[in-house]
């Protein structure tokens, strides 16, 4: 017996074909005006650096001028809400970092939703954060400072760039892995806690590799082990937290591009083309190592899977510390 197609099933698949034909025509033109990319910190932070790398030979190859602009707040998630609110026509993208995953865990009423609502387009580096001590503290490494907090429950303090911070669900972290109470100490950024630590305020921070590098250099702090799987390169004497007595700890901040969800995906495709090639570039790896990234890229699907594993991961991690929501 013979099937026909019903009116409204015909009406559909070319409803679906007309769209396709617009996305990839549309994709064939664009860009044809400035592209924005919007990062959620302060102009001249590592946010902003990463996104000019970037954006800069985007802009050259595609024929477009690249615009970065910072809406900072709210751990970046002012700028989230910009751009998940924006048309999904590939105009404006998102710079996102590992605080993304980490506002989907610590804050109540987000305008957007963590991974749903964007497409994802490529990560762009990671790096790992430095457990670090005064130079003049008689901790001498990593596991001396685990066995003081084991003896010492509740009382060895850390600092960190404030509540919420990727830094604090480190600490967290680790507290929870390696079974030890620590003493968080939130401070307004990674300047204030450095200056406490220094002070001798706390006996260690937890903060990323360029906040403490040149004080690293000159002598005055000391880092005892590196928050990734591997050590940083940067460092490459220093152990990681995983080769000391805590197995499979691993945490890392990371940056990426999003673009609204609905963004056709010719233009996706075309994003992450050229953001790969770019990683490519001498200058562009120069420039992100430089900051102490790990240069690597990837497809929009591996990049979402990765923004969701990092939030449910930070989830578990708020739930069981008891951290208050924002």
């Amino acid at each position: 017996m013979k099937h026909t197609s019903s009116p409204s099933s015909f009406l559909k698949k070319t409803l679906l074909m007309l769209t396709l034909m617009g996305s990839a025509a549309f994709a064939q033109t664009y860009p044809d005006k400035n592209i924005k990319i919007l990062q959620g910190f302060a102009p001249g932070g590592n946010a902003d650096a990463i996104a000019r790398a970037v954006g800069t030979e985007i802009s050259k190859s595609l024929g477009q001028a690249v615009v970065v602009e910072a809406q900072a707040g709210a751990g970046g998630t002012i700028a989230a809400t910009t751009v998940a609110k924006a048309k999904p026509d590939g105009y404006t993208l998102l710079l996102a970092t590992g605080g993304h995953a980490v506002a989907g865990a610590i804050y109540n009423n987000l305008n957007y939703k963590t991974v749903q609502d964007f497409e994802m387009i490529s990560t762009i580096t990671y790096f790992p954060f430095l457990i670090v001590v005064s130079a003049e503290n008689k901790i001498a490494n990593f596991p001396a400072l685990l066995a003081q907090a084991k003896a010492n429950p509740g009382k060895i303090a850390y600092g960190t760039a404030g509540i919420g911070s990727t830094h604090h669900l480190a600490g967290e972290l680790l507290a929870s892995m390696a079974k030890v109470d620590l003493l968080h100490v939130p401070y307004r950024g990674d300047a204030a806690s450095i200056t406490a630590l220094l002070s001798g305020d706390v006996p260690f921070i937890i903060a990323p590799p360029t906040a403490v590098l040149s004080n690293i250099k000159a002598g005055k702090l000391k880092a005892i082990a590196a928050t990734g799987p591997q050590r940083w390169t940067g460092l490459p004497d220093v152990p990681t937290v995983a080769e000391q007595g805590v197995p499979g700890y691993d945490v890392r901040s990371w940056a990426g591009l999003m673009a609204p969800a609905g963004t056709p995906k010719p233009v996706i495709d075309k994003l992450n083309a050229e953001t790969l090639k770019s990683l490519q570039l001498p200058q562009v790896k120069a420039r992100l190592e430089e900051m102490g990234g790990d240069v690597r890229g990837s497809t929009s699907e591996e990049m979402k899977n990765m923004v969701a594993s990092e939030t449910q991961k930070w989830i578990q991690v708020v739930n069981a510390a008891k951290i208050p929501k924002q």
